[in-house]
């Protein structure tokens, strides 16, 4: 079927007129009998008919006309649709991040993101580090966000955002709470440990290597910073956790810092994206706009 000739068609039976129709699409009537006539043929049937010095639709164009209507209107919502994904007003984001990032620094600028974008859907999904790269290698996240500061994978460009330092946390009746004591003391004591692959695992286990320090003895292996944090409130052990992660237990005198003069580590964090890949144009702008949060505008284009 000629869809022009249906275009022409629609716009008459939308009109009543010829005359008007062949107006509105800025041609001449001529043209749209014309066009008309051939769509006629090519149906055979018959769509219009004269009625005085106008015309009417028979019932095959009556049938016609309705089926094109809502053709037509399907394709403006379409264009609709197509442009607000263009604009990054519609689409789905994935995000991929680990524990800190995803419960102390993402949400703010997540939500201003998403203030007047109805249409955009956001999907965030805490993993561990090893993970996140995992998804975003495999096209199952646009960008992730990962702490710990872990070698990334080849492919992946990587975007710093800032850096927290790393702490030795007890609870507050602890006999080293408060208190400044060498590596090698501090992992006499039982530990609450993150699971393996975790950055922070690896980053304490280095530092044990560096200092010529036994490893310390796992009382318990927690899957996740928030289980972590909860297994030292209740005395089970000592973490090594970022100083960001324990902010609100410190100020609510939950749990005590050890003071460890030989380890200085911090936790970097980053945001990773597939290299030479462009993003869909809502994972973009909300790409952008975390970085802005960050004071990082502009590190990243396209």
């Amino acid at each position: 079927m000629n869809l022009h000739a249906l275009r022409l068609f629609h716009a008459v039976a939308e009109t009543g007129s010829v005359t008007r129709a062949a107006g509105r699409l800025h041609i001449s009537q001529p043209a749209v009998t014309a066009q008309i006539r051939k769509l006629e043929s090519e149906l055979n049937v018959s769509l219009l008919e004269a009625d005085g010095r106008g015309v009417r639709l028979t019932e095959a164009g009556r049938m016609l006309a309705e089926r094109a209507a809502r053709l037509f209107s399907l394709e403006a919502d379409i264009g609709r649709m197509l442009a607000a994904y263009r604009e990054g007003r519609s689409g789905l984001v994935r995000i991929a991040a680990t524990y800190l990032p995803a419960n102390h620094l993402l949400p703010g600028p997540l939500a201003a993101f998403l203030d007047g974008r109805t249409d955009v859907e956001l999907r965030l999904t805490t993993v561990n580090s090893k993970t996140a790269f995992d998804l975003l290698l495999r096209c199952e996240a646009d960008f992730a966000v990962v702490g710990g500061g872990r070698s990334a994978p080849d492919g992946l460009e990587r975007i710093p955002l800032l850096e927290d330092a790393m702490r030795f946390a007890a609870p507050p009746g602890h006999p080293l709470a408060g208190r400044s004591a060498s590596l090698a003391e501090v992992v006499r004591w039982p530990f609450v440990l993150r699971e393996e692959g975790s950055s922070t695992r690896e980053k304490l286990f280095a530092c044990c290597r560096a200092l010529n320090a036994d490893p310390p003895r796992a009382a318990l292996t927690a899957s996740g910073p928030y289980e972590t944090i909860r297994a030292v409130k209740a005395g089970c052990g000592i973490a090594f956790v970022s100083a960001l992660e324990i902010r609100d237990e410190l100020a609510r005198g939950e749990l005590a810092v050890i003071d460890v003069p030989d380890v200085a580590v911090v936790n970097p964090i980053a945001l990773y994206t597939r290299r030479d890949e462009p993003l869909p144009p809502a994972a973009r702008l909300c790409l952008d706009h975390i970085l802005s949060a960050f004071g990082k505008t502009g590190c990243r284009s396209g």
